[in-house]
């Protein structure tokens, strides 16, 4: 049976004594979550996060980010392996905004899945069209693509401890919105490529998240659906009460 997930990516939000009120009032809330919660502080915050969550069940850390080299003349990356010398268990790959604004292709990102993968992370990896790409109705060629060219070469073990996250970027602060029947299409059309690659059996147990403006009015619609297993939270995890009552919304397993 697969794992409910709700992540929360910070992004480049909060000083450090914020970070770190902001997981004492979420624990508060919520200290021992019936579904899995793994937090994504910036990378300055990595340390005292894992250190506040360490001895508690079903929460983890992520990082944002990885290097896709394992080190060198690299001034201001931070490697896959530093990363999992915090404690830190996942790491977000291929997130929208880093497609959009650092220019990471697939060949990058397959390079930091691998990277992430060497040194015992489980990657959370992005997919997501434009609203270019929806509007001309090509958007599964387009998830097709960002899934086969960073992830299909992995062999079946490895593909095991990857997260999927669906983005819709046209739906994410623009005003438009993702309905639940659109967001379970493209998740249900993720699982069938790894169906496809891999087997039923596994694309069966793969977690596949929402990431596209999910927030507690529309949490419990979106979980309700067969293939959504959670979600990637940006904003709404910023307040401990949202992310708590959008963790409280994930289906029983």
């Amino acid at each position: 049976m697969r794992k409910n997930i709700v992540a929360g990516n910070w992004k480049m939000n909060t000083r450090l004594d914020d970070a770190v009120a902001l997981v004492d009032e979420f624990l508060n809330l919520c200290s021992e979550p019936q579904t899995s919660v793994i937090l994504a502080p910036p990378f300055p915050y990595l340390v005292p996060v894992v250190e506040l969550t360490k001895d508690l069940n079903n929460i983890g850390v992520a990082a944002q980010n990885c290097s896709q080299n394992a080190s060198g003349a690299f001034t201001g990356e931070v490697s896959a392996e530093m990363i999992a010398s915090t404690g830190a268990e996942y790491v977000i790959v291929g997130h929208s905004e880093r497609r959009q604004y650092f220019k990471e292709d697939e060949l990058i990102l397959s390079e930091k899945v691998n990277k992430a993968l060497q040194n015992d992370l489980n990657p959370i990896y992005c997919v997501g069209e434009l609203r270019d790409d929806r509007e001309n109705g090509n958007y599964k060629e387009v998830i097709e693509k960002q899934l086969t060219k960073a992830l299909f070469h992995l062999s079946e073990l490895e593909m095991r401890k990857v997260i999927l996250a669906y983005e819709p970027v046209w739906a994410i602060g623009t005003g438009l919105t993702a309905t639940p029947e659109q967001a379970e299409e493209v998740h249900a059309f993720i699982r069938s490529l790894l169906a496809d690659q891999y087997g039923d059996e596994l694309a069966n147990a793969t977690s596949i998240l929402y990431g596209g403006s999910c927030k507690p009015d529309n949490a419990t619609e979106l979980f309700a659906c067969e293939n959504i297993d959670g979600g990637l939270i940006g904003g709404a995890s910023l307040k401990a009460a949202e992310f708590h009552a959008i963790v409280n919304a994930v289906k029983p397993s």
